[in-house]
């Protein structure tokens, strides 16, 4: 687990990264930060788009963002949204989060204080894996 001003961080990087969100048609702006296995944080925040299945959460910009700069294994994801509850990735993002980080730890977080933490495996209890892929 990572200790409590690494957790400050990340949230930080996660609500800077929402107030950078592209969202003028839904207006849910989401930021997302990771924290990989070596410490480092990359963040990302949703880019909508007026065709609506083109637009990217924050979870998957952020995990984009880290593979482009080599990074491949995290630890931790907090989601910062200006929601009353929580809110976890969606289905999307649960199955790119178990590609490179199946332990991760996901923490939600809103502008009032509200959060939520859970293991990836109980947001994604049978994920599609490698393994699921024939091979000949």
């Amino acid at each position: 687990m990572a200790d409590a001003s690494t957790l400050a961080a990340l949230r930080a990087a996660a609500f800077a990264a929402m107030d950078n969100a592209y969202a003028p048609y839904s207006k849910f702006r989401v930021g997302a930060a990771l924290l990989t296995a070596d410490g480092q944080v990359v963040a990302g925040c949703n880019v909508e788009n007026s065709s609506y299945p083109a637009g990217t959460c924050a979870e998957r910009v952020a995990v984009g963002a880290a593979v482009a700069r080599g990074l491949r294994s995290f630890t931790h994801v907090v989601v910062a949204t200006a929601a009353e509850t929580p809110t976890p990735p969606c289905g999307i993002c649960r199955q790119v989060l178990q590609e490179f980080a199946p332990g991760c730890r996901v923490i939600s977080v809103t502008r009032g204080g509200a959060e939520a933490q859970w293991d990836l495996s109980e947001l994604l209890p049978s994920p599609f894996m490698p393994s699921s892929l024939p091979r000949e």
